[in-house]
């Protein structure tokens, strides 16, 4: 579990860091994203980070994403549970 954990974190940092390297980017070539952009942006990291912190943990808690009640949900439509 620490193991995920720690990958986990690892790719939030890069995540975030991908985000400042483009903001500072388009700073440096003066080009401006509108404040409220910016903030959607980082909600959007946040949203992200959120899910892969779940998928870290959540397993080694004995809960599965994709499953509703313990049964898995059949995402294809083709045949039954």
């Amino acid at each position: 579990m620490i193991e995920a954990v720690i990958m986990g974190l690892i790719y939030l940092c890069l995540v975030a860091l991908a985000v400042y390297v483009f903001q500072w980017v388009l700073g440096q070539l003066n080009i401006t994203i509108p404040e409220k952009v910016m903030q959607i942006i980082w909600v959007i990291v946040v949203l992200v980070a959120l899910l892969i912190i779940l998928r870290a943990v959540l397993p080694q808690l004995g809960y599965r994403l994709g499953s509703v009640g313990g049964v898995p949900i059949n995402v294809s439509g083709w045949g039954a549970y």
